[in-house]
């Protein structure tokens, strides 16, 4: 497939959480609507499938009434968990209503993940921006050029590329430190404390190298507490996920002494992992679970930092494959709908894995059996194959407790 990846700048989102395909993109969808019909009387929102199941834990309503609530018009918003529409399970409809309450004019979009969004018109469209779409493709160009990875997004997109994942990094480190500092509780049912701050002052008194190694912890914690919290995060490539490949480059750069410039063609290296999973399957736990996220976000930390840690095209690849492969069939259950449990321990371990698939990787000539190519599709039949109570609907696997605690 050609002409077929868009630009990165659409993987990484630099906005607030819990939730990209639940906070983020309602969010901006309202505010395309109300665009479009600023002279509606009030407005009407219908939430279908997993955006209505886990919706209120991930604060939809209030993402979509901070938009269209400042009118000060009327907003009424409908929940229909159990209608999926046939092209996405995050879908929403929009409406605008005259005077008596009826519909001036409808929008259908959805949520894909990431914080993106698509309505019927521009389904199957997009701003194309990249030649190639597998990662074999892309190694082969790398091979005829002598280049590496992060020079094929260069090539692709220009040096522009590099001035947006500065603010990124920037971005990125933000929400680490802002992390290590708050404490207190997480809003939401769970009542669940921050630990970060904890975490990060324990690792003080730890010495060595397992005083070392266990900050990478707490520097997942601090982002994935952030995002739970509603604070700015970017999506790599989900909010949900946004904690990993933070913290996989925070703890390198603070203890190899990295230079930024490196910092950010890693992050482009790693943007090359992230799009091909977004275009060749998902990272929509919606869709695919949470595999898509997570296990894709430890993909790329993985490749990050085998390419920081000085490894070939070929064991960044590996790495990335370890990072999705070891994360197959992973199911999206958010207790409460709340991106707390399991997801906020999810980012600390998965960080914890990234180090350990780039030193795997490093250690062998790059060369396995099973590519990155063949992972993502095995985890996109993975994804399709899951029941929808495991795909972020809050119905089953870890959700399921709630409704047994709750009982008791």
């Amino acid at each position: 497939m050609l002409n077929t990846m868009e630009s990165m700048k659409q993987l990484y989102r630099i906005g607030l959480g819990p939730s990209s395909s639940h906070t983020m993109a309602p969010m901006h969808a309202a505010e395309d609507f109300l665009a479009r019909t600023p002279d509606a009387a009030s407005y009407r929102v219908v939430l279908y499938g997993s955006l209505a199941a886990t919706g209120r834990g991930h604060y939809t309503d209030r993402a979509i009434e901070s938009v269209l609530g400042k009118t000060g018009k009327p907003v009424e918003i409908l929940w229909k968990p159990d209608i999926f529409l046939r092209k996405h399970p995050n879908a929403m409809t929009f409406s605008s209503l005259d005077q008596g309450g009826s519909p001036l004019c409808s929008w259908n979009v959805y949520s894909t993940g990431g914080g993106a969004l698509r309505d019927d018109e521009s389904w199957g469209r997009a701003d194309r921006v990249y030649e190639l779409d597998s990662m074999d493709s892309i190694l082969e160009w790398c091979r005829r050029k002598g280049a590496m990875l992060w020079e094929y997004a260069a090539d692709q997109e220009g040096e522009e590329l590099f001035s947006y994942l500065k603010q990124v990094w920037e971005a990125m480190r933000a929400s680490v430190k802002a992390g290590l500092e708050h404490e207190g509780v997480l809003p939401g049912e769970l009542r669940l404390p921050r630990k970060a701050a904890q975490y990060y002052a324990r690792t003080q008194y730890l010495s060595g190298s397992i005083g070392r190694r266990s900050r990478i912890y707490a520097y997942a914690l601090a982002v994935s507490e952030e995002n739970a919290g509603g604070g700015q995060v970017v999506t790599a490539p989900t909010c949900g996920a946004s904690g990993v490949l933070p913290a996989v480059l925070y703890y390198l750069q603070e203890t190899h002494r990295i230079s930024q410039q490196r910092i950010i063609r890693s992050l482009a290296a790693a943007g090359i992992v992230g799009n091909i999973v977004k275009h060749r399957a998902s990272i929509s736990g919606a869709e695919v679970g949470c595999q898509g996220e997570i296990g894709t976000a430890c993909a790329m930390a993985s490749a990050a930092a085998a390419h920081l840690m000085g490894g070939s095209n070929y064991q960044i690849e590996y790495a990335a494959e370890m990072g999705l492969e070891h994360h197959l069939g992973l199911t999206c259950d958010p207790v409460y709908g709340l991106v707390q449990i399991p997801c906020i321990e999810r980012n600390a371990m998965a960080a914890a894995r990234a180090l350990n698939h780039m030193a795997f990787s490093l250690l062998s000539d790059g060369r396995h059996f099973i590519s990155f190519d063949d992972v993502v599709s095995v985890m996109k039949e993975t994804g399709e194959a899951i029941p929808s109570l495991y795909r972020e609907t809050s119905m089953g696997g870890l959700a399921a407790l709630e409704r047994k605690t709750d009982s008791l």
